[in-house]
């Protein structure tokens, strides 16, 4: 595909423009660390949100979702729950509160306001640490070459060639394009440090939309409901499913149908409740420690941090399901027969670069790659973010030099993001199919992640030394289980690294000491969760008598459901909009609307009238 002048202006403006926001921004980025990391916790909980669904917005995911559009219809908004999306409810209702009212700046610092300081703190602490850092490195070693593939099917390397410096060898001309996206994205991401995510965020997003609505007016435009039915299989323009999945390609693209049963998710049913099973304990888990954390924490407060977490569903589904809806119905009608034509060697990757070069005239396509550029983008800064937050606040402040000095600590960030971009870019030279690495690392990290997350917000007598030998059994056993199960979609032995990580996080805990009451005590007024607290809870208010204890378990259960409905409604309604079914958009607005006003009355009025009693208690305790 060869770009035309305007387009090539377009995608250079939008990098230059990149550049500008993280060279204004760095001088109020420097001012101390918490600037640097947390924007100094002023951004407005709409603009995080919007950054946060804006680094949500990636190209591989995208791409993955535009495959299960097209192969599963409407069936595909439960794929997702895979991730789980639906977590960011389980934040909007409590979590993100809880872990606002912490105060800390990372997540493994978070670790000692919950377990003190002792020897089993101080394991789980390193744990944490070492959990969020490989995990950014699989990310970024990720990201450098998926852009790098992805610019290279625009750009080949022969157009670029004679303008090259110096000889560089056709095969690695995904890794030239990689290094010259993520050195930018670095440099933004590096220098204006939050601010300057969430300005360049801000600025992706609205192109990222603009590139949504114009796919899906082309889908609209181009493609009646009667052409579309002709193309797909009964069922595939519903969200609904039995046992089955009961979709039948056979007759349209009987090759779709090896790629159901490759995919394991012929018995649909069974597939979703698996999912919800897995999500919800994921999900109770809190965030890990990556951007998501950290947008959390750099809320103004507790209640903007439950909006930002609510508002990323609003500010994501909409557009992205846009351009994925789009993409798919316009693939589905029209590259049919070239897909027939390909037998079982179908690639749907390439349903977006076709679709762009059919479907998109000059200027459009620019304004697209640079939405799609910035997808990318966007992900890669928030993620490079997040490594100095922990090296720096958790490691070197720590452990090295305590009495480091802003200016010093500001330039350290610097070289650690600089290394660690280096580092996962050297890794995604020599590791060629870093998919699968990527999926095994993601595999194990959050294999041993789930249980002990879940165990220290709802369980007092859950310790460092259990956190920490949790995490440890179910990443060593999520390395070894598939070894058992070669083949077997990781979803469906999930319940067999659940028990055993559950297994060391119960031991660790029973053979080591308690938390020492005082630290308990002091975490439980601070965050004020609910569970499994009696003896804290008894304990806090002979301390404090005032103190009102959390009650609210089955109020947010019935939150969370509700919002789950709710997060649907959201990515439905952009669905039906494309496939141009009104009878289904109104109802899908119908409920959006009234679980609208249920969670205006049963969370958002209860939280306000919860958060300034809590901020009375505080302030008359001196904690405020």
């Amino acid at each position: 595909m060869k770009l035309e002048l305007i387009d090539a202006l377009i995608i250079a403006v939008y990098l230059i423009t990149m550049i500008i926001i993280g060279l204004v921004l760095k001088k109020k980025a420097s001012r101390n660390m918490d600037a640097y990391f947390l924007g100094g916790k002023t951004l407005p909980f709409y603009l995080l949100g919007l950054s946060n669904s804006s680094g949500m917005f990636d190209i591989s995911g995208t791409m993955w979702l535009v495959y299960l559009a097209f192969t599963y219809g409407l069936k595909s908004l439960w794929i997702p729950w895979l991730w789980p999306v639906f977590n960011q409810i389980f934040m909007m209702v409590y979590l993100s509160v809880w872990l606002r009212r912490s105060g800390v700046r990372t997540g493994a610092e978070w670790i000692r306001t919950r377990f003190g300081n002792g020897r089993g703190a101080r394991l789980s602490h390193t744990i944490v640490v070492f959990y969020a850092i490989i995990g950014v490195i699989g990310f970024l070693s990720y990201g450098f070459v998926g852009i790098g593939k992805f610019i290279e099917v625009f750009l080949p390397w022969k157009v670029v060639e004679p303008y090259m410096p110096f000889a560089v060898d056709p095969q690695h001309a995904p890794h030239v394009y990689g290094i010259f996206f993520t050195g930018i994205a670095t440099f933004y991401g590096m220098l204006g440090g939050m601010q300057g995510i969430v300005w360049a965020d801000l600025v992706q997003f609205v192109i990222k939309t603009t590139a949504g609505i114009v796919i899906a007016v082309t889908a609209i435009t181009r493609v009646s409901p009667e052409l579309l039915a002709a193309h797909t299989p009964a069922g595939w323009d519903t969200p609904f499913f039995g046992w089955k999945l009961d979709l039948d390609w056979s007759t349209l693209l009987p090759s779709i149908m090896d790629k159901i049963a490759m995919d394991q998710y012929g018995l649909f049913g069974i597939f979703v409740m698996m999912m919800l099973f897995k999500g919800i304990f994921f999900s109770m888990a809190g965030p890990a420690p990556n951007y998501d954390m950290q947008k959390i924490l750099a809320c103004r407060n507790p209640k903007e941090a439950a909006l930002m977490s609510g508002s990323v569903s609003v500010f994501l589904l909409i557009p992205r399901y846009l351009m994925i809806m789009g993409f798919s119905v316009l693939a589905v009608v029209f590259f049919s027969n070239d897909f027939l034509a390909q037998g079982s060697g179908i690639d749907f990757e390439t349903i977006l670069p076709r679709a762009i070069h059919r479907f998109l005239g000059v200027g459009l396509t620019g304004l697209l790659l640079a939405a799609l550029l910035s997808a990318f983008m966007s992900s890669f800064a928030s993620t490079v973010n997040a490594a100095p937050a922990y090296l720096i606040n958790d490691v070197y402040l720590k452990y090295i030099n305590p009495g480091a000095s802003s200016k010093k600590q500001l330039r350290l960030s610097y070289l650690i993001a600089l290394s660690v971009v280096a580092f996962s870019t050297v890794i995604g030279i020599y590791i060629h199919n870093i998919n699968d690495v990527l999926q095994w690392i993601v595999s194990a990290l959050y294999g041993g992640y789930i249980a002990a997350n879940v165990l220290k917000w709802y369980w007092w007598r859950f310790n460092g030394n259990g956190f920490f030998w949790g995490m440890a059994t179910g990443i060593a056993a999520a390395m070894i289980i598939p070894e058992f199960f070669p083949g077997t979609l990781p979803l469906y032995y999930f319940p067999v690294l659940m028990v055993l990580s559950l297994g060391g996080c119960i031991a660790g805990t029973l053979t080591s000491k308690p938390t020492d009451m005082e630290t308990l005590i002091c975490f439980y007024v601070k965050v004020r969760p609910w569970g499994f607290w009696g003896p804290v809870a008894r304990a806090a208010r002979a301390r404090y008598p005032e103190l009102r204890v959390n009650t609210g378990f089955r109020r947010d259960m019935f939150n969370v459901a509700t919002g789950i409905i709710w997060q649907c409604c959201l990515t439905l309604i952009p669905m039906y909009i494309v496939l141009q079914q009104k009878l289904p958009l109104f109802s899908t607005m119908l409920v959006l609307g009234i679980t609208t006003l249920i969670l205006k009355k049963s969370w958002y009025d209860k939280m306000n009238r919860e958060e300034k009693e809590y901020n009375r208690f505080m302030k008359s305790i001196g904690a405020g």
